[in-house]
This record gives structure tokens, C-alpha cells and sequence, in this order.
């Protein structure tokens, strides 16, 4: 049956309902516990009350089966027709598969030896005017789950759970921080200046004020500002957004975690880092161990350490102190074909070089140190190498999860470095510096550490997704 001719058929159902004087949308319905908790303590001749969606349908005669689904199982139902009378009406003519409903019974249990409810009333709370995917197919087309994840929900129990379990990772981490003593805080989303990060904002205009605004592409530098104000150990679980690509691994909105501690420096938050995830991986796993697109990953503490400085200069021969034409000069001695950039910089040149370490290969996490200052304006170097920033990336599983730094502090040669940073970043549209961040400093911050980690990424390891939008409840697609 085609889909306008089953919305016609339905809809005749939703008049029969409302010409018998039933409420087709039902209103509050108590229930007495959820189908899961049914089944763990099943007890039968047990009086229940229910909710849920009807799911699939099997006709007996006078006796309908029926499957019941809430958000945390499923039950059988049993279901005489004559027994359901309204207003001269049998409900069983217009129960439909994806009607939400409300059931009064008995527990039992049929010879098949299926726990069952035997219902001796049914509530219409929701009539259902669409067709749900064909039960033994589902629903597997990809652009159809994203666009309509409200079907996906109901036809994919696996989706339900994978989002069940991303709230419970979200959890695990802010209880993790909550117990070391991290305040979580809120930092605006709407900024008069987008910074903290290279990357292309997304901008709008404030009508009430005539000012040009920017959603954040990072809070780094608001959480500063907590750190120069007396807070010494902050963290926000944060919206990103970022005006660029689209792929498996990016989105233009995305979710963040940032941490930042007083007193602390990069080696500090490696630490962090590697309790939280390898103690949130055995939270969810039950082990140091899991599978992720087909190859195993150990997160077993302590995790590997490699230079990035050092991998450069064995592959390139390049060193941080080394203009942009040199740079080229040597990537193209290795790189096979042509390398195209808008404007040659050093930092487009690491672009292409970053490209080519094929991170995508790193299973086991690995914590990159070592990373030329030019590429980490908000970063202290090493007291005894200041081409050199005191900063990590972590991957993990070929994708990139972490960035932490030991934060600069110094107001003078942060406005020095940001300057810099302005004139070789030609790519992501960068706007300029923020004299408040700037001025801020100037009343002293102390020294800190701060950690980014990307929480969609972490969520695609965890539940051995392949692609973000498969983590996104509601991922940004292309208009039809």
C-alpha cells in the first residue's frame, strides 16, 4: 500500500475515534513501572498500567497479539476484541502499528511460555497518521535516519541505546571532574569576537545594539578570564561551531569538553586525560580494551609519548625555526604531485605535512608532544627551546581527541604571539585580537593548564560509530 493511501486509511481511523467521542490524543497517563521493570520482577496475576508504542500485530481470531514498547523494553499483550468496547466502538478496528497507547491488565503467562499482559483496558494517547518502516527491513537508508532521527529512534533500538549510553559517558565525565574539584561553568555562546581557536566563525548581527556577533569556536579564552578572577579549577562541557567542512569526523556544531587548572601545566592534564578516558572506557567496557571499526585498542595507562618536533625533522628535515618558502621546499622533496596553497605560510605548509604523518594509522593512544610554537600561539614554550610549545594532541583510533597546553600568561608576549598568529593564519578567516582577553592578563592569571577533548569523537570510539553523525542526534545535512 502506498504511503498517501495508508495516511487516508489512517485518517478515517482518527475520525471513527473522534465520531464515537474518543480522544484520539490522549492526555497525562499514570503508569506503575516501566516494561523493563515488569519483566525483572514478573509476577504473574500482578494488576499493571502501561505505556507505549504498539509495534507489531498478530490477529487470532477474536484475539489480538500485540507487542508494547516503552523506552526501556518490550512485552507482549494479549488482547480479546470484545473486550474493548468504547462508546460502541471496538478499539481493536483502529489500533494501528506506531500508536502510542495506554494499557490496564494482569500478568500471565501464554503457553509459549511468553510473559504477557492481559489487557482489560486500552487508552488511545497518541494516533499515529504515518506508516513505521517495515519491521524485517527497518530502516537502513542513511540520509532518512539523519534527517528523520525520530523514525530511527523508534525503528532502531541500537540508535535509542547508543544515545542512552552517550548521556552516560557525559555523566561518567562530569562526575570524574566534579570529584577531583572542577566547578563546570557556563560561558557565552554569543560572543562580540570569536576566538580561543583558528577557525572560520559562523557571524550574525545583534539588531538591539547594531554589533556584528559570532558563535563561539571555542571558550578558551572566557575560561581564562575565570582563572584570572580567583577560579582555580573550572570545566565546560560546550557547544562549537565552525563555519567549514563536513565529513565523518567534523560537524559544523559539535560538542567539546575544556578544563582548565590553576597551578597546573600540559603534564598535568596528559595525566588527566589518560585517568578520565582509560577509566571511562573500563566504566563502559568493563576492561582497558575495545573494538573500534574492526581493530583493537588498548588504553591501558601509561599511554605512549612521541615528539612531534622530532617526527618533522626524521621525515622532513624540517625544523620550527625554518621559513615558509624552505618548508616547502622540503615537504616537496616528499610529497609525490602538486601541492596547491591560496597563500604560502608556515602554518599552511604544516597543514599539508600534518596530512601526510597519516595519523589516521595511530590505533593505541598517543600522546603527540613537542609542537612548534608558531603552530600554538596560546601555549608557553620551553624555557630552553622557545621555538618549541609545552602542548599535547592525543590520538586515539586514527582520530584526533585531545589539545592541551600549558597556558601562557604573559599579557606582553601574548599579544606578540596573537599578532603573529593573525598574519600566518590565511585560511580560517581569523578576526583579530581581544584586547578585553588581553587586558585581563594584565591583572595576572596564574599559571595553568588546559585540556580540549572532543566529546563526539570520544562517543564514536565508545560505541564503535564510523561516522560523527552517527553520535549527533540532529547532525547539520544539506537541504533536500
Amino acid at each position: 500500500m502506498e504511503l498517501d493511501e495508508i495516511k487516508k486509511v489512517r485518517l478515517s481511523k482518527l475520525k471513527l475515534l473522534k465520531d464515537h467521542n474518543i480522544p484520539p490524543y490522549g492526555f497525562k497517563f499514570e503508569r506503575t513501572e516501566s516494561i523493563h521493570a515488569i519483566l525483572e520482577n514478573f509476577q504473574e496475576e500482578k494488576q499493571v498500567v502501561l505505556a507505549g508504542r504498539l509495534m507489531a500485530t498478530r490477529s487470532h481470531g477474536k484475539v489480538l497479539f500485540a507487542d508494547l514498547e516503552d523506552q526501556t523494553d518490550r512485552i507482549q499483550l494479549f488482547i480479546k476484541v470484545e473486550e474493548l468496547l468504547v462508546n460502541g466502538l471496538e478499539l481493536i478496528k483502529v489500533l494501528d502499528i506506531g500508536d502510542i497507547i495506554g494499557v490496564k491488565g494482569a500478568l500471565f503467562v501464554t503457553k509459549m511460555g511468553e510473559k504477557s499482559v492481559r489487557v482489560s483496558e486500552l487508552t488511545m494517547l497518541s494516533k499515529s497518521l504515518m506508516s513505521l518502516p517495515e519491521k524485517w527491513h527497518g530502516l537502513k537508508d542513511v540520509e532518512t535516519r539523519y534527517r528523520q532521527r525520530y523514525i530511527d529512534l523508534i525503528a532502531n533500538k541500537p540508535v535509542r541505546e547508543l544515545f542512552i549510553k552517550r548521556s552516560k559517558i557525559n555523566s561518567f565525565i562530569r562526575s570524574f571532574l566534579d570529584q577531583k574539584g572542577f566547578l563546570e561553568v557556563e560561558t557565552p555562546i554569543l560572543q562580540p569576537m570569536a576566538g580561543g581557536a583558528r577557525g572560520r566563525p559562523f557571524k550574525s548581527v545583534h539588531q538591539a545594539y547594531d554589533m556584528e556577533v559570532f558563535l563561539r569556536i571555542a571558550p578558551e579564552l572566557y575560561l581564562k578570564r575565570l582563572l584570572v578572577g580567583g577560579y582555580e579549577k573550572v570545566y565546560e562541557m560546550n557547544r562549537n561551531f565552525r563555519n567549514e567542512g563536513v565529513s565523518t569526523r567534523h560537524n559544523p556544531e559539535f560538542t567539546m569538553l575544556e578544563v582548565y587548572e590553576a597551578y597546573a601545566d600540559f603534564e598535568d592534564m596528559m595525566r588527566l586525560t589518560e585517568d578520565m578516558v582509560s577509566s571511562l572506557v573500563k566504566e563502559v567496557h568493563g576492561s582497558y580494551h575495545l573494538i573500534y571499526q574492526g581493530k583493537q585498542i588498548d588504553f591501558t595507562p601509561p599511554w605512549e609519548r612521541r615528539s612531534f618536533a622530532k617526527t618533522i625533522k626524521d621525515m622532513f628535515d624540517i625544523d620550527p625555526e625554518d621559513d615558509a618558502k624552505t618548508m616547502m621546499a622540503k615537504v616537496q622533496k616528499k610529497k609525490k604531485g602538486g601541492i596547491k596553497l591560496g597563500k604560502l605560510t608556515r602554518s599552511g605548509v604544516m597543514k599539508i605535512v600534518e596530512e601526510m604523518l597519516e595519523e589516521e594509522k595511530i590505533i593505541d593512544p598517543l600522546f603527540f608532544t613537542e609542537y612548534f610554537t608558531f603552530l600554538s600561539p596560546l601555549a608557553k614554550t620551553l624555557p630552553d627551546n622557545p621555538a618549541i610549545s609545552q602542548r599535547f594532541e592525543v590520538f586515539i583510533g586514527g582520530l584526533e581527541i585531545g589539545n592541551a597546553y600549558s597556558e601562557l600568561n604573559d599579557p606582553l608576549e601574548q599579544r606578540a604571539r596573537l599578532l603573529t598568529d593573525l598574519k600566518d593564519d590565511t585560511e580560517t578567516g581569523n578576526r583579530g585580537v581581544d584586547e578585553d582577553f588581553l587586558h585581563a592578563l594584565e591583572y595576572g592569571m596564574p599559571p595553568a593548564g588546559g585540556l580540549g577533548i572532543g566529546i563526539d569523537r570520544l562517543v564514536m570510539l565508545l560505541t564503535d560509530s564510523a561516522s560523527i553523525r552517527d553520535v549527533i542526534l540532529f547532525p547539520l545535512l544539506k537541504p533536500r
